[in-house]
């Protein structure tokens, strides 16, 4: 009997670790092992666009309901327009990223950015468009 319960607990416990959590966004955010914002804006003028545009994505989060994802998505798709290398925009609710085609034709996928720091203060962020 108690060799019986030991082989239960282990079984739900083994059960319990193995369910995988569905809070994506967090994993998403996640900037552990990538080049800092502020170093990866000062590499140029689109970088620092892109990394503006990422903190713009981030600030806006308000929660995981869809309503809000639309308005985070929304508020980043209007900030990114509004930056002057940038040609095209296209958003992927489903990942939460953007894409980003910039008049160059450098092209880069945006994640939110939530370091605390305001776009406009992005280093090295040019002005708005012409």
């Amino acid at each position: 009997m108690r060799y019986r319960s030991v082989i239960l607990l282990t079984t739900l416990l083994l059960l319990g670790t193995g369910c995988p959590g569905y809070d994506r966004y967090d994993r998403v955010v996640d900037q552990d092992g990538l080049v800092p914002a502020d170093q990866f804006a000062a590499y140029g003028s689109e970088q620092a666009q892109a990394v503006a545009i990422g903190r713009a994505f981030g600030s806006a989060y308000t929660g995981d309901a869809p309503e809000a994802r639309a308005r985070q998505i929304a508020a980043a798709v209007t900030f990114a327009r509004q930056q002057r290398d940038v040609a095209t925009v296209v958003a992927d609710t489903m990942a939460s990223l953007l894409t980003v085609t910039f008049s160059s034709g450098w092209r880069k996928a945006i994640i939110p950015i939530n370091d605390g720091v305001p776009a406009e203060m992005t280093v090295g962020l040019p002005p708005g468009k012409r």
